[in-house]
Protein backbone atom coordinates (compact mmCIF):
# COMPACT_ATOMS: atom_id res chain seq x y z
CA UNK A 1 0.00 0.00 0.00
CA UNK A 2 1.37 3.40 -0.97
CA UNK A 3 1.63 6.27 1.47
CA UNK A 4 -1.22 8.76 1.28
CA UNK A 5 -0.25 12.40 1.88
CA UNK A 6 -1.17 13.48 5.40
CA UNK A 7 -2.09 17.03 4.34
CA UNK A 8 -5.03 15.85 2.23
CA UNK A 9 -8.58 14.83 3.05
CA UNK A 10 -10.17 11.74 1.43
CA UNK A 11 -13.50 10.19 0.46
CA UNK A 12 -14.73 6.62 0.58
CA UNK A 13 -14.82 6.83 -3.25
CA UNK A 14 -11.03 7.41 -3.37
CA UNK A 15 -10.97 11.10 -4.22
CA UNK A 16 -8.69 13.50 -2.36
CA UNK A 17 -9.12 17.15 -1.43
CA UNK A 18 -6.34 19.66 -0.68
CA UNK A 19 -7.75 22.60 1.28
CA UNK A 20 -5.86 25.88 0.85
CA UNK A 21 -7.76 28.83 2.26
CA UNK A 22 -11.15 28.93 0.54
CA UNK A 23 -9.96 26.76 -2.38
CA UNK A 24 -10.20 22.99 -2.56
CA UNK A 25 -8.15 21.11 -5.16
CA UNK A 26 -9.62 17.71 -6.04
CA UNK A 27 -8.14 14.57 -7.57
CA UNK A 28 -8.12 10.78 -7.25
CA UNK A 29 -5.96 8.72 -4.93
CA UNK A 30 -3.10 6.39 -5.76
CA UNK A 31 -5.37 3.51 -4.68
CA UNK A 32 -7.91 4.54 -7.34
CA UNK A 33 -5.18 4.80 -9.97
CA UNK A 34 -3.80 1.39 -9.04
CA UNK A 35 -7.28 -0.16 -9.23
CA UNK A 36 -7.93 1.42 -12.64
CA UNK A 37 -4.65 0.44 -14.28
CA UNK A 38 -3.25 2.52 -17.13
CA UNK A 39 -5.41 5.64 -17.49
CA UNK A 40 -6.28 6.37 -21.12
CA UNK A 41 -8.81 9.22 -20.88
CA UNK A 42 -9.93 11.82 -18.34
CA UNK A 43 -13.29 13.46 -19.04
CA UNK A 44 -14.05 16.41 -16.77
CA UNK A 45 -17.68 17.45 -17.30
CA UNK A 46 -17.26 20.86 -15.64
CA UNK A 47 -16.11 24.27 -16.73
CA UNK A 48 -14.67 27.24 -14.87
CA UNK A 49 -17.63 29.11 -13.41
CA UNK A 50 -19.77 25.99 -13.14
CA UNK A 51 -20.57 24.20 -9.90
CA UNK A 52 -20.08 20.73 -8.47
CA UNK A 53 -22.20 19.12 -5.78
CA UNK A 54 -20.81 16.87 -3.06
CA UNK A 55 -21.44 13.23 -3.91
CA UNK A 56 -22.38 13.94 -7.54
CA UNK A 57 -20.30 12.94 -10.56
CA UNK A 58 -18.22 15.63 -12.25
CA UNK A 59 -16.51 13.45 -14.84
CA UNK A 60 -15.05 10.05 -15.63
CA UNK A 61 -11.69 8.34 -15.83
CA UNK A 62 -11.20 5.61 -18.41
CA UNK A 63 -8.49 3.00 -18.27
CA UNK A 64 -7.58 -0.28 -19.90
CA UNK A 65 -9.69 -1.99 -17.19
CA UNK A 66 -12.75 0.20 -16.58
CA UNK A 67 -14.58 3.51 -16.72
CA UNK A 68 -15.08 5.12 -13.31
CA UNK A 69 -17.12 8.13 -12.28
CA UNK A 70 -15.44 10.98 -10.43
CA UNK A 71 -17.44 12.24 -7.44
CA UNK A 72 -17.06 15.70 -5.95
CA UNK A 73 -16.08 15.54 -2.27
CA UNK A 74 -17.53 19.03 -1.66
CA UNK A 75 -19.99 21.49 -3.18
CA UNK A 76 -18.56 24.63 -4.74
CA UNK A 77 -17.92 26.83 -7.74
CA UNK A 78 -15.26 25.57 -10.17
CA UNK A 79 -12.40 28.08 -10.48
CA UNK A 80 -9.86 25.93 -12.33
CA UNK A 81 -9.80 22.76 -14.45
CA UNK A 82 -6.63 20.79 -15.24
CA UNK A 83 -6.83 20.87 -19.04
CA UNK A 84 -3.43 19.19 -19.37
CA UNK A 85 -5.16 15.89 -18.54
CA UNK A 86 -6.95 16.12 -21.91
CA UNK A 87 -3.66 15.52 -23.73
CA UNK A 88 -1.80 13.61 -21.00
CA UNK A 89 -4.23 11.44 -19.01
CA UNK A 90 -1.32 9.19 -18.07
CA UNK A 91 -0.23 11.95 -15.66
CA UNK A 92 -2.62 10.31 -13.19
CA UNK A 93 -0.57 7.11 -13.27
CA UNK A 94 2.64 9.00 -12.58
CA UNK A 95 1.62 11.76 -10.16
CA UNK A 96 -2.01 11.67 -8.94
CA UNK A 97 -1.41 13.98 -5.96
CA UNK A 98 0.27 16.96 -7.63
CA UNK A 99 0.36 17.18 -11.45
CA UNK A 100 -2.72 14.92 -11.65
CA UNK A 101 -5.10 17.29 -9.86
CA UNK A 102 -8.44 17.63 -11.65
CA UNK A 103 -10.43 20.66 -10.51
CA UNK A 104 -10.29 23.49 -7.99
CA UNK A 105 -13.46 24.72 -6.29
CA UNK A 106 -14.29 27.60 -3.97
CA UNK A 107 -17.07 27.97 -1.44
CA UNK A 108 -17.08 24.52 0.17
CA UNK A 109 -18.95 24.38 3.46
CA UNK A 110 -16.88 23.73 6.57
CA UNK A 111 -19.24 20.86 7.45
CA UNK A 112 -18.44 19.13 4.13
CA UNK A 113 -14.71 19.53 4.69
CA UNK A 114 -14.99 18.19 8.24
CA UNK A 115 -16.87 15.13 6.96
CA UNK A 116 -13.91 14.05 4.81
CA UNK A 117 -11.47 11.42 6.06
CA UNK A 118 -8.00 12.32 7.28
CA UNK A 119 -5.06 10.22 6.05
CA UNK A 120 -5.18 7.86 9.05
CA UNK A 121 -8.89 7.16 8.57
CA UNK A 122 -8.41 6.68 4.82
CA UNK A 123 -5.53 4.26 5.42
CA UNK A 124 -7.77 2.35 7.85
CA UNK A 125 -10.44 2.17 5.14
CA UNK A 126 -7.93 0.83 2.64
CA UNK A 127 -6.84 -1.84 5.12
CA UNK A 128 -10.39 -3.25 5.03
CA UNK A 129 -10.48 -3.62 1.24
Amino acid sequence: MSENPSDLRYTNDHEWARVEGNRVTIGITQHAVDALGDVTLVNLDVKVGGTVTAGKAFGTVESVKAVSDLFAPVTGRVVDVNKSLDDKPETLNIDPYTAGWMIVVEGAAESELNALLDAAAYNALLATL
